[in-house]
């Protein structure tokens, strides 16, 4: 049997086997495209659609390895983003992890991090696709991305090596500045 990365038999990592860079592909101003995943933290479907027109959108996606390499101590930035989450929601905004992992860990990493945020599952990877994050080394590359209360783009942050992501802090001053 020959195997392509396409194959359904072939583990999320080999979906990201070919590296390809980030790109500034959205517009800002311009709506978003939509998803609907599984969030783990509260056991349901997350469109991201039902949010337009009620309140600005934080999206983090995350770039968790495949289940034989993960670590909890390996996402201080996740754990920051959790106790920074009271302050978004004070500030009238959600935030939404997005993660290539299976459900079973998004589950661990709720319970060892404690998250108490929605983390969503998109193990095919097409929301990461759908905001040109990139992907390299078996994995989609992070990125965050601020959306205003109408699902409109208004900041963006792509990997890079000087600057991973971007801090907590710089997300909540972009949400409250809309």
């Amino acid at each position: 049997m020959k195997l392509h990365a396409s194959s359904p038999n072939l583990g999320p990592v080999w979906r990201y086997w070919v590296p390809r860079p980030p790109r500034l592909a959205l517009d800002l101003g311009q709506i978003c495209p939509d998803f609907a995943h599984w969030d783990v933290t509260h056991q349901r479907t997350v469109r991201l659609a039902n949010w337009r027109g009620r309140q600005p959108v934080v999206l983090v996606f995350c770039r968790i390895f495949a289940d034989l390499v993960y670590s909890p101590q390996r996402y201080a930035y996740l754990v920051a983003i959790n106790q920074a989450y009271p302050q978004f929601r004070n500030a009238g905004a959600e935030v939404l992890l997005i993660t290539n992992t299976i459900q079973r860990q998004g589950q661990a990493l709720v319970h060892d991090l404690g998250l108490t945020l929605p983390l969503l599952c998109d193990v095919a990877g097409s929301s990461f696709r759908a905001y040109f994050t990139g992907q390299a080394w078996g994995a989609p590359l992070p990125a965050q991305f601020v959306l205003d209360a109408q699902g409109c783009l208004r900041y963006s942050h792509l990997y890079s090596i000087l600057h991973a992501q971007a801090a907590p802090e710089i997300l909540l001053e972009r949400v409250e500045a809309l």
